[in-house]
């Protein structure tokens, strides 16, 4: 079965304050900041699959390299693993060099109680994937992730369905996504697509290899564009033939395909 996603990493690097004011304007519900032990600092935005994450390093202290040497703006395609140390061994016999499982946790106060999120990565070869970062994680703890109070969005955001892989080698990259995920890659209007379970990727010919666009979903598109179009430094514009639309924030090199799911 091929794998399923479990978020989509927005790179702010030390911008933190600033992304995290654009997004709650624009109507999402963000989580509170926490700090991951390697030196990271994030804010979520929940769904009931998968979900949105801002991370950046803190102003001081430990800082976490790999965010340090990772593109500005939409960087981090993660996958969800169930069992990490089966995962690497997946991912090792298929030759895509993964990294030895890292565990990680960062703070989480639920009802004035302090719990431990705890995680296990594994990450991918970046010259395998040079798009931007792939990795896996395993949620120890899902339950201080997925929270009800956290899935409700004042803009009705839902979640996430595609991602266009801007690439120089698009099949060749595809085959990557394809192994990578344990999923098969298609051809979809003469471009590949790999197919996981409620999201797909879309690997297209580009200049540069990047995550181009990240694909949302709302509950309708009424609440979201009301918010952007009274949000600073965000540009929204509507497609009438497919009824979607685009949010471009461009401050963080970010393109958001908008669609409904209604």
């Amino acid at each position: 079965m091929a794998a399923a996603l479990d978020h989509v990493v927005i790179n702010v690097l030390r911008r933190m304050d600033e992304a995290a004011a654009l997004f709650a304007a624009l109507g999402f519900t963000l989580t509170p900041r926490g700090r991951h032990s390697l030196g990271s600092v994030n804010h979520l935005m929940m769904a009931d699959g998968a979900y949105l994450e801002l991370v950046g390093v803190p102003a001081e202290g430990l800082q976490r390299q790999d965010v340090l040497d990772s593109p500005f703006g939409l960087n981090g395609l993660v996958l969800n693993a169930d069992d990490a140390d089966q995962t690497f061994a997946r991912l090792a016999r298929n030759g895509l060099a993964p990294s030895e499982p890292v565990a990680f946790s960062r703070p989480v106060e639920i009802d004035g109680a302090r719990h431990e999120a705890r995680f296990r990565t594994v990450r991918l070869a970046p010259e395998r994937f040079p798009a931007g970062r792939v990795y896996f994680c395993q949620h120890l703890t899902p339950e201080l992730v997925w929270r009800p109070e956290w899935l409700v969005h004042p803009n009705r955001f839902l979640g996430l369905s595609r991602i266009e892989v801007a690439s120089r080698s698009p099949a060749t990259d595809a085959a990557a996504y394809a192994v990578a995920a344990n999923a098969a890659a298609e051809q979809t209007c003469g471009d590949p697509r790999v197919t996981l379970p409620d999201f797909v990727i879309d690997v297209v010919p580009g200049d540069r290899a990047r995550f181009a666009v990240l694909e949302l979903v709302f509950d309708g598109l009424e609440a979201i564009e009301a918010r952007a179009r009274a949000t600073p430094g965000a540009v929204w514009t509507r497609d009438r033939s497919t009824a979607g639309a685009t949010l471009a924030l461009p401050g963080f090199d970010l393109v958001l395909a908008c669609r409904s799911a209604r």
